[in-house]
Protein backbone atom coordinates (compact mmCIF):
# COMPACT_ATOMS: atom_id res chain seq x y z
CA UNK A 1 0.00 0.00 0.00
CA UNK A 2 1.67 3.01 -1.19
CA UNK A 3 0.72 6.11 0.60
CA UNK A 4 3.21 8.50 -0.82
CA UNK A 5 1.04 11.01 -3.23
CA UNK A 6 1.99 10.71 -6.83
CA UNK A 7 4.42 12.63 -8.50
CA UNK A 8 3.26 14.17 -12.14
CA UNK A 9 4.89 16.06 -14.27
CA UNK A 10 3.82 18.77 -16.55
CA UNK A 11 5.86 20.80 -18.94
CA UNK A 12 5.82 24.79 -19.42
CA UNK A 13 6.46 27.02 -22.24
CA UNK A 14 9.71 27.39 -21.77
CA UNK A 15 10.18 23.05 -21.61
CA UNK A 16 11.25 22.87 -18.21
CA UNK A 17 9.25 20.17 -15.93
CA UNK A 18 6.61 21.31 -13.54
CA UNK A 19 6.23 19.17 -10.76
CA UNK A 20 2.86 18.56 -8.56
CA UNK A 21 1.18 16.45 -5.69
CA UNK A 22 -1.14 14.85 -7.16
CA UNK A 23 -3.95 15.15 -4.50
CA UNK A 24 -6.29 12.02 -3.66
CA UNK A 25 -9.85 11.97 -4.27
CA UNK A 26 -11.80 13.25 -0.94
CA UNK A 27 -8.36 15.02 0.53
CA UNK A 28 -8.71 18.84 0.85
CA UNK A 29 -6.59 21.18 -1.30
CA UNK A 30 -3.28 21.93 0.32
CA UNK A 31 -4.35 25.79 0.12
CA UNK A 32 -7.41 24.96 2.05
CA UNK A 33 -5.08 22.76 4.64
CA UNK A 34 -2.57 26.10 4.84
CA UNK A 35 -5.48 28.45 5.54
CA UNK A 36 -6.95 26.46 8.23
CA UNK A 37 -3.76 26.58 9.70
CA UNK A 38 -3.04 29.45 8.87
CA UNK A 39 -6.17 30.60 10.39
CA UNK A 40 -5.28 28.40 13.96
CA UNK A 41 -1.97 30.15 14.59
CA UNK A 42 -3.32 33.36 13.70
CA UNK A 43 -6.62 33.46 16.17
CA UNK A 44 -4.52 31.87 19.26
CA UNK A 45 -1.24 33.91 18.56
CA UNK A 46 -3.64 36.91 18.59
CA UNK A 47 -5.27 35.92 21.37
CA UNK A 48 -2.43 34.73 23.76
CA UNK A 49 -0.22 38.07 22.97
CA UNK A 50 -3.94 39.74 23.80
CA UNK A 51 -3.35 38.40 26.99
CA UNK A 52 0.42 38.78 27.14
CA UNK A 53 0.25 42.34 26.98
CA UNK A 54 -2.99 42.68 28.74
CA UNK A 55 -3.02 44.73 31.90
CA UNK A 56 -5.44 42.41 33.53
CA UNK A 57 -4.32 40.24 37.10
CA UNK A 58 -2.36 37.40 36.34
CA UNK A 59 -5.43 34.93 37.63
CA UNK A 60 -7.92 37.02 35.40
CA UNK A 61 -5.47 36.03 32.57
CA UNK A 62 -5.17 32.12 33.78
CA UNK A 63 -9.61 32.33 32.87
CA UNK A 64 -9.67 33.83 29.64
CA UNK A 65 -6.36 31.16 28.69
CA UNK A 66 -8.39 28.23 30.17
CA UNK A 67 -11.45 29.19 28.55
CA UNK A 68 -9.26 29.26 25.21
CA UNK A 69 -7.70 25.77 26.05
CA UNK A 70 -11.55 24.05 26.70
CA UNK A 71 -13.09 25.34 23.83
CA UNK A 72 -10.50 24.31 21.40
CA UNK A 73 -10.90 20.69 23.31
CA UNK A 74 -14.48 21.04 23.21
CA UNK A 75 -15.00 22.18 19.51
CA UNK A 76 -12.26 19.35 18.67
CA UNK A 77 -14.18 16.59 20.38
CA UNK A 78 -18.01 17.49 19.25
CA UNK A 79 -17.02 18.13 16.11
CA UNK A 80 -14.96 14.44 16.03
CA UNK A 81 -18.01 12.75 17.97
CA UNK A 82 -20.60 14.44 15.01
CA UNK A 83 -18.77 13.08 12.06
CA UNK A 84 -18.11 9.84 13.88
CA UNK A 85 -21.79 9.10 14.29
CA UNK A 86 -22.19 10.31 10.89
CA UNK A 87 -20.06 7.78 9.24
CA UNK A 88 -21.53 4.95 11.71
CA UNK A 89 -19.00 4.83 14.44
CA UNK A 90 -20.16 4.21 17.73
CA UNK A 91 -20.31 7.48 20.06
CA UNK A 92 -22.28 7.16 23.52
CA UNK A 93 -25.13 9.65 23.49
CA UNK A 94 -23.32 10.37 27.13
CA UNK A 95 -20.07 11.89 25.11
CA UNK A 96 -21.74 13.08 22.38
CA UNK A 97 -23.77 15.10 25.10
CA UNK A 98 -20.86 15.91 27.25
CA UNK A 99 -19.45 17.24 24.01
CA UNK A 100 -22.55 19.73 23.68
CA UNK A 101 -22.48 20.58 26.97
CA UNK A 102 -18.75 21.58 27.18
CA UNK A 103 -18.62 23.71 23.91
CA UNK A 104 -21.84 25.31 24.78
CA UNK A 105 -20.03 26.17 28.46
CA UNK A 106 -17.23 27.57 26.45
CA UNK A 107 -18.69 29.80 24.94
CA UNK A 108 -21.07 31.21 27.61
CA UNK A 109 -17.18 31.17 29.73
CA UNK A 110 -15.98 33.46 27.54
CA UNK A 111 -19.11 35.74 27.06
CA UNK A 112 -20.40 36.13 30.20
CA UNK A 113 -16.34 36.73 30.81
CA UNK A 114 -16.14 39.58 28.91
CA UNK A 115 -19.46 41.19 29.59
CA UNK A 116 -18.85 41.28 33.09
CA UNK A 117 -14.79 42.35 32.72
CA UNK A 118 -14.61 46.26 33.84
CA UNK A 119 -11.41 46.26 33.12
CA UNK A 120 -11.23 45.59 29.12
CA UNK A 121 -12.15 48.19 27.17
CA UNK A 122 -14.99 47.40 24.16
CA UNK A 123 -12.58 47.21 21.37
CA UNK A 124 -10.53 44.63 23.72
CA UNK A 125 -13.62 42.55 24.72
CA UNK A 126 -14.54 42.54 20.62
CA UNK A 127 -10.91 41.46 19.71
CA UNK A 128 -10.64 38.57 22.26
CA UNK A 129 -14.06 37.27 21.08
CA UNK A 130 -13.35 37.33 17.34
CA UNK A 131 -9.87 35.55 18.31
CA UNK A 132 -11.81 33.04 20.11
CA UNK A 133 -14.21 32.40 17.87
CA UNK A 134 -11.65 32.27 14.83
CA UNK A 135 -9.29 29.61 16.96
CA UNK A 136 -12.71 27.28 17.79
CA UNK A 137 -13.37 27.32 13.89
CA UNK A 138 -9.99 26.58 12.58
CA UNK A 139 -9.04 23.57 15.31
CA UNK A 140 -12.41 22.16 13.72
CA UNK A 141 -11.26 22.62 10.49
CA UNK A 142 -7.71 21.33 11.10
CA UNK A 143 -8.75 18.17 12.48
CA UNK A 144 -11.19 17.83 9.92
CA UNK A 145 -8.30 18.38 6.93
CA UNK A 146 -6.38 15.58 9.29
CA UNK A 147 -8.98 13.35 9.02
CA UNK A 148 -9.94 13.83 5.37
CA UNK A 149 -6.07 13.56 4.73
CA UNK A 150 -5.95 10.22 6.52
CA UNK A 151 -9.19 8.90 5.01
CA UNK A 152 -7.89 9.49 1.78
CA UNK A 153 -4.28 8.06 1.84
CA UNK A 154 -6.19 5.16 3.36
CA UNK A 155 -8.29 4.47 0.49
CA UNK A 156 -4.94 3.85 -2.10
Amino acid sequence: MDSEPKLVTDREEDNEPKIKMERKEGEPTAAFKGASWAALLIGVSAYLIGLFNATMELNEKGYYFAVLIFGLYSAVSLQKAVRDRDEGIPVTNIYYGISWVALIISISLIGIGLYNAGSIILSEKGFYGMAFVLSLFSAVTVQKNIRDTEQARERD
